[in-house]
């Protein structure tokens, strides 16, 4: 089954929880700014960073299979390698949407993910302005 681009990010949204992978307690960063802006927008959100102890005041974890539930959507903004690694671990997990931010790609993700029936986003756009675009942002 095909999804539009618009469908494919509400699908996305649409999303109980949320993991956002590469959250980072630096404020500049994509990952910090992407998990803040979820966090204001949704009620459950995890962010996952390997060396972190928090993120914004909320306890981080290493990895999907560490949080307490498996979120619906996943966001990614991480090197390309570690990537990969996490959508393997969200397919086997079970996790319905994964948003993969630019710059954090990995080549062979497209194929795993639509073998895995993943919603995949991975086509450049940026969570934060598909946020706004769709309506999903207040102001």
């Amino acid at each position: 089954m095909v999804i539009d681009k618009e469908d494919s990010a509400r699908l996305f949204f649409e999303a109980n929880a949320f993991a956002v992978a590469g959250a980072s307690h630096q404020r500049h960063k994509f990952g910090n700014q992407i998990f803040r802006v979820l966090t204001e927008q949704f009620a459950t959100v995890y962010p996952l960073n390997p060396v972190a102890q928090t993120v914004e005041g909320v306890p981080a974890f290493k990895t999907l299979s560490n949080l307490p539930l498996v979120p619906e959507s996943v966001c990614i903004v991480t090197p390309p390698a570690v990537t990969l690694a996490i959508v393997q671990e969200a397919m086997t997990l079970g996790v319905r949407s994964i948003w993969i931010q630019p710059g954090a790609m990995h080549c062979v993700v497209n194929d795993l993910a639509k073998s895995g029936g993943i919603n995949l986003i991975a086509d450049g756009r940026c969570v934060l302005i598909e946020l706004r675009h769709l309506n999903f942002l207040n102001g």
